[in-house]
């Protein structure tokens, strides 16, 4: 596996691929690799045939009161994972590398309305920096196919409309949730929490469970279904920031009658930890 950490060896890397005839994907995260993240990159494997992943934290995306400062940084655990799950090429920019004028004076890239809502609304500015951040990625590697994964959904979504809306020719794929035993969705932000915690944090794909059936059930108002569903993660010893059901294709509201094409989402803190997971309906 090559480590590329400069803009001119990372376009002749890919230009000597593109010469080959082959296609290209790319697996942008921000490091701390797990086998959620490995598994996105046995689906770019399948639909390309030369693999780029990207680390990188990155600032813009992070508020002013975030973990930006303690995100964990493992790189040399990163390289030797991704090389070990077929990873051909890793691009690990340093910040000025992807923001040449300083991430303060950055060119932002905002998609508007799906931004706003949910996870939007509790990290306002987050998702301009996510789109930001994955428009410049794309712009460098110029992907045939990007894999993100469907844990984080409101981020597929974004970056769904921003390739759709400034016609990216770029495939976005998004790779399934990995899970522990426990029903517990695979996150770097996992780590800081404490072995009971962990235990306790299961809790939150049980409610995504009930929440389904309730919704096949027909008989329950989808906003009961919410709000029993916020009372349940209290119960069970989190602050819930919400419990919602959304459509799957654009967050809005469903109309009351809707029981196909949902989702359900939720995100709360067990301790200082921020979880977020989700569970797609029907």
């Amino acid at each position: 596996m090559e480590i590329l950490d400069q803009v001119p060896e990372l376009r002749a890397a890919i230009a000597a691929q593109r010469r080959a005839g082959r296609s290209i994907a790319l697996v942008p995260t921000m490091g701390n690799l797990h086998a959620g993240h490995h598994s996105l990159i046995a689906v770019a494997r399948r639909h390309a045939d030369f693999v780029v992943a990207s680390v990188f934290v990155n600032p813009t995306q992070f508020g002013p009161n975030e973990d930006f400062a303690r995100y964990p940084r493992t790189p040399d655990a990163d390289a030797a994972g991704l090389d070990r799950h077929g990873c051909d090429a890793l691009f690990v920019p340093a910040v000025p590398t992807l923001y040449p004028f300083g991430s303060e004076a950055a060119v932002r890239v905002h998609v508007p309305g799906i931004s706003d809502v949910l996870d939007g609304a509790s990290r306002p500015g987050h998702f301009d920096g996510v789109a930001t951040v994955v428009a410049r990625l794309f712009n460098l590697v110029q992907p045939d196919v990007a894999v993100f994964g469907r844990k984080d959904y409101q981020q597929l979504l974004v970056i769904r409309r921003l390739v759709d809306d400034l016609a990216f020719p770029i495939r976005i794929l998004g790779a399934p949730i990995v899970r522990e035993a426990s029903g517990l969705a695979l996150s770097s932000r996992n780590q800081y929490l404490s072995p009971a915690q962990r235990d306790q944090a299961a809790a939150i794909h049980g409610v995504l469970q009930w929440m389904r059936g309730q919704v096949a059930g027909h008989a329950t108002p989808l906003a009961a279904i919410e709000a029993e569903a916020v009372r349940q993660l209290a119960a069970a010893g989190f602050d819930p920031d919400y419990a919602v059901i959304r459509r799957g294709e654009d967050l809005g509201t469903p109309e009351p009658e809707r029981r196909d094409g949902l989702v359900a989402l939720v995100a709360a803190r067990l301790g200082s930890t921020r979880l977020i997971d989700n569970l797609e309906l029907g």
